[in-house]
């Protein structure tokens, strides 16, 4: 679908556009966190738009759903990049969410040096090591992915102090599988094990099983005083929180990343979801000052929380809006290219938006990324605490 969100009051349509691409899944469970992130992208193009491009330009959005059957899927993910890469007019691209979708497009949007920036794709494969080279084929050694957010091993590593700081003392591992879940796991794991922990097991979920009742009976019978679940919510994170009460788990903490953040968390996990413990990639609004403003305009625009992953969202468009900004001042009279778009986009220092100050290390990494740690009782998400990754 393409928007054009022109000037506001201007009351013509827009006669020199530049479009960004969203890829997000906008659809299914995925879609109460993906929407928001979707919104602010719209609320940071409007922005733009209403102070106006050099060159009298205006920025449009053509947004994709990356979801199959109620769930994110890598194969539609890419699908849709090649979509935005065969349009000339779209300069950069917004997101995905999801690290396996990530690690599909990454390959296409690197051949056509199409920038692209997420808000929630963290595996830390995306970007670093053997992995993240073996996926920049199309141009070695060349950064086109950006991430907005902290990485696997930042918040993991938040998770299991926090968990030792509890007394815990045995954890038994689940994950979904995927690139994400996996890799958080692991990071789990690892840190766990080093601040003293002992892991009693590990297992791997069965995309999209209903019934874990089995597989946790066993789990109870390791004694586990915490389980870790690595994945999102539509990959299993509430149905196995529900059922963990079910086979007598139910005053077990149960601990996970950014992907039990999903507002359909509690819903789907009813009850059982107290006792719940997950990080999330954005600093917290009523923790953070830099985002106040941001957090503020979301609201009035939409009348709703902006979510977990909204001032990510936001930031990567600013990234975006600011690299093209920068490349029409030079020459008002013409489209800048996707190679001029993204290496102002590699090279940017230190702009203010609702994560903070955003700088990119070599990798495509965020600096200083903030991690935000969450708790629900009685329903309600609650914060606990805030840190930056070194």
């Amino acid at each position: 679908m393409l928007l054009f969100i022109s000037l506001v009051g201007c009351g013509t349509s827009p006669t020199r556009t530049i479009e960004f691409g969203v890829d997000l899944p906008l659809s299914g469970v995925d879609g109460a966190s993906a929407i928001p992130a979707r919104n602010a992208v719209i609320l940071a193009i409007e922005q733009a738009n209403k102070r106006g491009l050099p060159g009298g330009y205006h920025l449009a959005l053509e947004d994709l759903d990356d979801t199959v059957g109620g769930k994110h899927d890598p194969a539609q993910g890419a699908s849709n990049l090649k979509t935005l890469v065969a349009d000339p007019g779209v300069l950069a691209v917004i997101g995905p969410i999801n690290s396996n979708v990530a690690k599909a497009e990454i390959p296409i949007s690197n051949a056509a040096g199409l920038a692209l920036l997420t808000m929630g794709a963290s595996a830390i494969e995306l970007t670093r090591g053997p992995a993240a080279a073996a996926l920049r084929t199309g141009q070695p050694g060349r950064v086109t992915f950006f991430r907005l957010c902290a990485a696997d091993d930042e918040q993991g590593g938040v998770s299991a102090q926090y968990a030792r700081t509890l007394g815990l003392r045995r954890v038994f591992i689940i994950d979904d599988n995927e690139s994400y879940g996996r890799g958080i796991a692991d990071v789990f794991s690892n840190a766990f094990t080093q601040a003293g922990g002992q892991v009693l097991g590990r297992e791997h979920l069965t995309s999209f099983a209903l019934d874990y009742k089995a597989l946790l009976t066993k789990v109870k019978e390791r004694d586990p005083d915490v389980i870790f679940f690595g994945g999102i919510v539509s990959t299993g994170g509430a149905v196995l929180r529900k059922q963990m009460a079910d086979v007598g788990l139910a005053q077990v903490p149960y601990f996970g990343g950014d992907g039990l953040s999903n507002p359909q968390y509690v819903p789907l996990a009813g009850s059982a979801a107290d006792g719940t413990y997950f990080t999330a990639v954005a600093p917290d609004v009523d923790h953070f000052v830099p985002g106040r403003a941001f957090f503020s305009a979301y609201r009035a625009r939409f009348g709703a929380d902006a979510g977990n992953y909204g001032p990510a969202s936001f930031a990567a468009a600013q990234v975006a809006v600011a690299a093209i900004t920068a490349a029409l001042a030079e020459h008002p009279d013409q489209i800048p290219t996707r190679d001029e778009v993204l290496t102002r986009i590699a090279a940017t220092s230190k702009l203010a938006t609702p994560v903070g100050p955003v700088t990119f290390d070599s990798s495509g990494d965020l600096r200083h990324a903030t991690i935000s740690l969450y708790r629900i009782r009685a329903g309600r998400f609650e914060f606990v605490k805030q840190s930056s990754a070194p």
